[in-house]
């Protein structure tokens, strides 16, 4: 079994439970590009049937905010910046610092 497909299966396994709060860290860990953009296309279909809510701790901030509607940017344990993903996605010192534009 590859390392996508385990993290969905645990992803799965998780959603059996028909939890309102799912906490994932690091889901895109040791994964290929292509299979983390396949891992969260399946995790978004999956939140939006089931109405739960995640709390992703994600250091790809692109794919994070791609996929969150709210964000905390945390640097060295701080919060740096907090908002909607998608202002944050525009936010200047943020594309600078943590997106690579």
């Amino acid at each position: 079994m590859s390392g996508g497909e385990q993290q969905m299966l645990a992803i799965r396994r998780a959603f059996m439970s028909r939890p309102r709060l799912l906490l994932l860290d690091e889901p895109s860990l040791g994964l290929a590009p292509l299979v983390t953009r396949e891992v969260f296309d399946r995790l978004r279909d999956v939140t939006e049937h089931t109405g739960a809510a995640v709390l992703l701790v994600e250091q790809n901030a692109n794919l994070a905010l791609d996929f969150a509607g709210r964000a905390y940017v945390l640097e060295a344990g701080t919060i740096v910046a907090s908002g909607l993903a998608k202002d944050l996605q525009h936010d200047e010192a943020i594309q600078k610092a943590y997106l690579g534009l």
